[in-house]
């Protein structure tokens, strides 16, 4: 295990240099890192203003769910292109695709995400470089914990399929897109979710 903070590309690079002497290759790179700040764009009060996103939230949630995807598929790139292929797999979320409240930075990250997805399956496809993203919906993770039952409760009530993710579905669809028998899908975003549409 190597512990890298993904928004230094510096240590990004030293890392994958690192595993590719170690190992030899690279065959897939997972971008799974990514944090929270949720707070709504503006909130008003009586007509004034009380609170909003701070600056700083913002720019962090993007330095790590954004840039952090960038500067990893940046690093491994080159030796995928040396190899003569791999996979590169990244964390979107339904919400990149359907929005959500209170969540204007990580939005914007899980949709930046799909948009890179698709161009790098355009410029990195001639390699034999497939790209490609999941956009799990509520999954029982960690993340999850601190929230009530009743807005658990909800996100089941709102889930055609009746229940939260588990790690295991959104795992299962990373195999699957890593593996030969996704030879030729690239630029896609499978979505692990239940079924559910998010938002109001």
């Amino acid at each position: 295990f190597y512990k890298v903070n993904v928004a230094d590309r510096q240590a990004v690079q030293q890392w994958v240099d690192c595993v590719v002497e170690a190992l030899g290759r690279v065959d897939v790179l997972v971008n799974n890192a990514g944090i929270l700040r949720d707070n709504q764009l503006v909130k008003v009060k009586d007509g004034e203003l009380v609170k909003q996103m701070p600056e700083e939230d913002f720019d962090l949630v993007v330095s790590v769910n954004l840039k952090g995807v960038f500067n990893c598929a940046q690093a491994v790139a080159p030796h995928m292109i040396r190899q003569g292929g791999g996979v590169i797999l990244s964390a979107s979320s339904v919400v990149g695709e359907d929005g959500n409240f209170g969540q204007t930075n990580y939005v914007a990250t899980k949709a930046g995400v799909i948009g890179m997805t698709k161009v790098w399956a355009r410029e990195l496809g001639r390699y034999g470089i497939r790209v490609n993203a999941v956009a799990p919906g509520f999954t029982a993770t960690e993340i999850l914990t601190s929230m009530p039952d009743k807005v658990l409760d909800g996100m089941r009530a709102r889930t055609p399929l009746g229940r939260l993710g588990e790690p295991r579905d959104i795992a299962n669809a990373y195999l699957f897109l890593a593996s030969d028998e996704a030879s030729f899908i690239t630029g896609e975003v499978l979505r692990v979710d239940g079924g559910i549409v998010v938002g109001t």
